[in-house]
């Protein structure tokens, strides 16, 4: 059975090309477009792993991994923050707040399979 990723990203481009790769690779791919819908959505599906942009009008993403992560129902789930305002110190601020790892954009999509890879091994961060 292949792993469940959720992507949640408010931009449409940016949510395709990460769907259309990950789908390529053979994982199944959930999307939502915000941080309500994303933590909806990963209560339901209890996904392997998360992709959060940061970055998000309404609940944005740092929001919305700390209600997943402070829920003992989903505070297990995998959470890689991905941001493109890169600033040096982001890499630990969001994995003292609970991320899983930190992608900055714009995102490799010759790295982006391996990376997933390497998140989905048990025990991993990035």
């Amino acid at each position: 059975m292949p792993h469940r990723i959720l992507i949640i990203e408010d931009n449409a481009n940016n949510m395709i090309l990460l769907r259309d790769i990950l789908t390529f690779h053979g994982y199944d791919v959930a999307v939502a477009s915000d941080g309500k819908d994303g933590v909806l959505l990963a209560r339901d599906l209890m996904p392997d792993l998360i992709l959060m942009d940061i970055q998000m009008p309404g609940m944005d993403g740092m929001t919305a991994g700390q209600i997943l992560k402070g829920d003992p129902a989903t505070s297990g789930l995998k959470i890689i923050a991905l941001t493109s305002f890169a600033m040096q110190g982001d890499r630990e601020k969001f994995l003292a707040a609970g991320f899983d790892g930190y992608l900055s954009k714009p995102i490799s999509t010759r790295e982006l399979p391996g990376l997933v890879q390497q998140w989905l091994a048990p025990g991993e961060q990035t």
